[in-house]
């Protein structure tokens, strides 16, 4: 099971949107669990940070996503996968991404470099036998990463959401863009390592039958505060199901 996986359940909505729930200095930490023979195991920490990054000519707020299994699950299954993107603090419009994933006998090195006045992305994917292949990949606007998608989802205004609106977006994973829908169920209140939060709650369904399955077996709950946060998720795949539970929260912007 690739961690990969969870991560495309959690997506974007408008390139254009303005950021005003991720702050600089914010640091995220989950609990990755996993069903096996029928029993929900703590496999994995997924890290979510982010920081300011200064060069020549802009400044960037830097998108960076980690998952590794705690140490008694590594001789079993170890994973050790990094995910970074640079994109713009204002609008979280990427330009520069990188995926470095490393599970088990698996390995891939993924790197996107947008161009969004061409709507095209620039890649190079290198595999364990260090084999490189550059590829250029046309793409619609408004398409991003797995990882600015995942903190664009927090941009969403769900306030003047009615219940059972569903919005139609595209991410870009595997130099291939996966068609993905949203649908705001409501509020909820669920009990979390953070405290009780009310929460907005999102079912997520993928174009593609291999990554996610059910219309209302993964779903996702973020504090219906300014800051929208993600502090539970739960996603079924072909190979089984799981959780994303929070462990904590700091640095958060409001």
């Amino acid at each position: 099971m690739r961690l990969s996986i969870i991560f495309i359940f959690l997506l974007s909505l408008k390139l254009s949107a303005q950021n005003t729930a991720v702050n600089s200095g914010e640091k995220l930490v989950y609990t990755a669990s996993y069903n096996m023979s029928g029993i929900l195991n703590d496999l994995a920490q997924v890290t979510l940070e982010t920081s300011t990054v200064k060069t020549s000519k802009a400044t960037l707020l830097k998108l960076k996503c980690t998952a590794a299994t705690y140490s008694k699950w590594d001789s079993f299954f170890k994973i050790r996968d990094l995910y970074e993107t640079y994109v713009h603090p204002s609008t979280l419009t990427p330009f520069l991404h990188t995926r470095d994933i490393n599970e088990g006998s698996y390995y891939k090195y993924m790197k996107y470099t947008f161009s969004h006045k061409t709507n095209t992305v620039k890649s190079l994917q290198k595999k364990k036998n260090n084999q490189v292949e550059n590829k250029d990949v046309k793409i619609n606007s408004g398409t991003k990463d797995i990882v600015s998608t995942i903190y664009s989802l927090r941009l969403i205004d769900f306030k003047n959401l009615s219940v059972g609106t569903s919005k139609n977006f595209t991410i870009i994973f595997d130099r291939e863009e996966v068609k993905a829908k949203v649908t705001y169920l409501g509020k909820e209140t669920i009990n979390t390592a953070i405290g009780k939060k009310e929460c907005f709650k999102l079912s997520v369904g993928s174009s593609k039958s291999n990554v996610l399955q059910g219309a209302n077996n993964n779903l996702i709950w973020l504090t219906a505060d300014q800051n929208k946060i993600l502090v539970y998720g739960k996603f079924k795949i072909p190979v089984g199901n799981g959780e994303l539970k929070i462990k904590s929260a700091t640095g958060l912007k409001n």
